[in-house]
């Protein structure tokens, strides 16, 4: 194949793993749960592809004749986390998961970073970044004190406004973060989370930045050391923090990302094309907002006729998540689960079951065999189950 696809839709999972409990998610089914709890699910491009016929005992409609081949894949790596899922889908498996602080960062490690930066912070608190600076936007600029906060995700976000804090200056202070967090601190990524308004209209600019830490060696940087490119469109390029991409994007939104694939598909070229659509997770899984969920997949299955039927001979596209985000569960969290994989081209066995992947690096595994570069990976290629000549 000249060309790989990979859609990561960010946190569609699609039911708990064996090992759910471990991380109190049992009974957690993204996908699932929104067919069963909002019956005005409609996506016939995905059912189509057969993404309902991965689970037989979900709610998701089924199809006698899905047109993509179609499994789910187990996430060897412990952790439920963004980085930890789209590196082992690029074949790294991690043995141990990035930290995260539910309850805040310690408090001598705040005091650390403070006289780093010179200058006192609020905060320090898992929190919505929305819903953070319009608690904390009018003390942050009386203070100008940075707004520290984290989620249930392994981050470090540092909110700023942008008057008081000209962007390169909240990129430096980020920096001064990423470069303390290390040892038992070291989260997937340190975020800038810029903003601006006035009191009671606070908004997050689109100038965010991810300073995550260098993965492991993955498919990305085999395929660049085979002379192809990856284009990253979305936060890919933040979350493998720059290593083995050729060039990338940022988007605001889900339907700048789709658009942004889109061109890349219409345009020539060979290697990896790596998409992520942030706003499942972002705006619709951790707010637990089912309503919200569901139109999303349905925004995404309206656009998939125009990304299927502009793939040239050669592209094989696969459609996959990192880790799950119920909206119909309890807290704010992700969720461990397995992630739907749909691969579909003018190549591709129509209607192949490839069955319960070992391991998200199956992907990647596929990937190197798709594209003929060599990368060793704990991954299980399907490609010769799926592929056509």
């Amino acid at each position: 194949m000249n060309r790989v696809i990979l859609i990561v839709l960010d946190s569609v999972g699609i039911g708990e793993l064996p090992d759910a409990h471990l991380y109190n998610d049992t009974g957690s089914n993204t996908l699932g749960n929104i067919a069963k709890l909002y019956p005005g699910l409609k996506i016939p491009n995905l059912t189509a592809m057969g993404l309902g016929n991965i689970d037989p005992d979900n709610a998701l409609e089924k199809t006698a004749s899905p047109t993509a081949a179609f499994g789910k894949a187990m996430e060897k790596s412990a952790g439920k986390d963004t980085t930890t899922g789209h590196w082992e889908i690029s074949g790294a498996v991690l043995e141990k998961p990035f930290p995260v602080f539910e309850k805040g960062f310690p408090a001598a490690f705040i005091e650390q970073f403070e006289r780093a930066i010179g200058i006192k912070t609020i905060g320090n608190i898992a929190a919505s970044g929305t819903a953070i600076i319009n608690e904390l936007g009018d003390e942050h600029l009386q203070t100008k004190s940075p707004i520290v906060y984290t989620s249930a995700d392994s981050v470090f976000q540092i909110a700023m406004h942008e008057t008081i804090y000209p962007i390169e200056k909240q990129y430096e202070i980020c920096g001064i973060a990423r470069n303390m967090l290390v040892g038992d601190f070291e989260v997937g990524r340190v975020i800038a989370r810029p903003f601006t308004g006035t009191s009671g209209h606070y908004t997050r600019t689109s100038r965010r930045k991810d300073f995550a830490v260098d993965p492991p060696e993955t498919v990305l940087d085999a395929i660049r050391a085979s002379g192809k490119e990856v284009y990253a469109i979305g936060k890919i390029s933040d979350i493998f923090n720059g290593k083995g991409i050729s060039r990338y994007v940022k988007t605001a939104d889900n339907l700048e990302g789709i658009h942004a694939t889109i061109d890349a598909i219409k345009a020539p070229g060979s290697g990896l094309v790596f998409t992520n659509l942030v706003d499942f997770d972002m705006l619709f899984g951790h707010r637990r907002d089912i309503e919200g969920y569901a139109n999303a997949l349905m925004e995404f299955d309206a656009y998939l006729p125009e990304i299927t039927n502009n793939l040239k001979t050669g592209d094989l596209l696969i459609i996959t998540a990192d880790h799950g985000n119920d909206p119909s569960f309890h807290g704010n969290d992700h969720t461990r689960e397995y992630i739907p994989i749909l691969n579909y081209g003018q190549q591709v066995k129509a209607g192949t079951n490839i069955g319960v992947r070992g391991s998200f690096a199956d992907i990647a595994a596929t990937i190197a065999d798709a594209l003929q570069v060599e990368y060793q990976t704990p991954g299980q290629s399907y490609f010769s189950i799926i592929f056509t000549t």
